[in-house]
């Protein structure tokens, strides 16, 4: 699967982004198994969890420090991923990563495929 971010920017404390993911799989067709994630790298920082979906079901998972503020959701006829941000804070500045995999987890090993990444600064 060929996953492509797109949606970053920079924004004020406060404010919202949406990011977006199009999913390219090789055969045409995302499995129903598959969970696809947003994940986030702040500089000099790990990668880290941020939100996950189930790709045949609205079952969702978020990290704490995003819980009420971010929403993941998915367009299946259009292959796309998005990750809704609001109340954005300085904190939540990082490269966002979409990716996709085969295992419901939080850590970036259960997933086999990326995206190249957005950049999302929020100012204070």
């Amino acid at each position: 699967v060929q996953l492509q971010a797109s949606g970053g920017g920079l924004v004020q404390a406060g404010g919202s982004l949406r990011l977006s993911c199009a999913a390219a799989p090789a055969s045409g067709r995302i499995y129903s198994s598959t969970v696809m994630g947003w994940f986030r790298q702040p500089i000099g920082k790990e990668r880290e969890f941020v939100a996950l979906i189930r790709w045949n079901r609205d079952a969702t998972h978020y990290a704490d420090s995003v819980k009420g503020r971010f929403t993941i959701s998915r367009e299946n006829s259009k292959k796309m991923l998005y990750l809704q941000m609001n109340s954005l804070k300085p904190e939540d500045t990082a490269v966002y990563y979409c990716a996709a995999g085969s295992r419901w987890g939080t850590r970036p090993y259960d997933y086999n495929y990326w995206g190249q990444g957005t950049l999302v600064t929020v100012s204070s």
